[in-house]
């Protein structure tokens, strides 16, 4: 019996607490609520008394503001001043150095263009029948040729070496040879 009571006094117990926890919940959820504050009037009625209190707010503030005198105002003035010229400065140097270096190593560049310039010559372009191409403007069109360009790549036997075997150089000839007997018979 005595267990029969320990059960119903812990269940109440239980309950108890339960309710206790609903209780403080609901105290925690109406504090909340109230804190919050009501909305009253329209949007323009709520605009202009948040304006108004920006205003006041700032005003209060300002008269916090401890402002420095003439004197340390010149002062830092000056300081401000004196920083911005030797940065200026600074600045200023670095940008004639490399000034001056960009200009060095773009004659040096012009330089080594007129020594190897005498290695590149430039040929007009001419079309299949041996005439010169012109562009839109009527002038004669020209191309870079170095001494590597010009050179013709040869192979074992002396022939221009252009990617073709000697067997298609012997069915070309076989070719060439029926068209001009087929042209003869005709």
């Amino acid at each position: 019996m005595a267990d029969n009571m320990d059960k119903k006094l812990d269940k109440e117990a239980l309950k108890a607490e339960k309710e206790a926890e609903k209780a403080a919940k609901k105290a925690k959820e109406e504090r909340i609520k109230a804190s919050k504050p009501k909305k009253e009037g329209n949007v323009f009625t709520r605009g202009g008394k948040a304006i108004a209190k920006f205003f006041k707010d700032f005003k209060g503030v300002a008269k916090k503001v401890s402002w420095p005198d003439a004197k340390t105002v010149f002062k830092n003035t000056g300081i401000v001043l004196a920083v911005v010229i030797v940065v200026g400065v600074a600045v200023y140097g670095v940008d004639q150095l490399l000034n001056l270096a960009f200009s060095g190593a773009s004659d040096l560049a012009i330089s080594a263009g007129e020594y190897f310039a005498d290695e590149v010559a430039t040929e007009v372009v001419t079309d299949a029948n041996g005439e010169t191409v012109t562009d839109a403007e009527g002038n004669p069109v020209t191309q870079v040729v170095t001494d590597a360009a010009t050179e013709v790549a040869t192979d074992e036997h002396g022939h221009v070496a252009d990617g073709h075997t000697h067997a298609d150089e012997a069915a070309t000839e076989a070719v060439t040879e029926e068209a001009t007997t087929e042209e003869a018979t005709e």
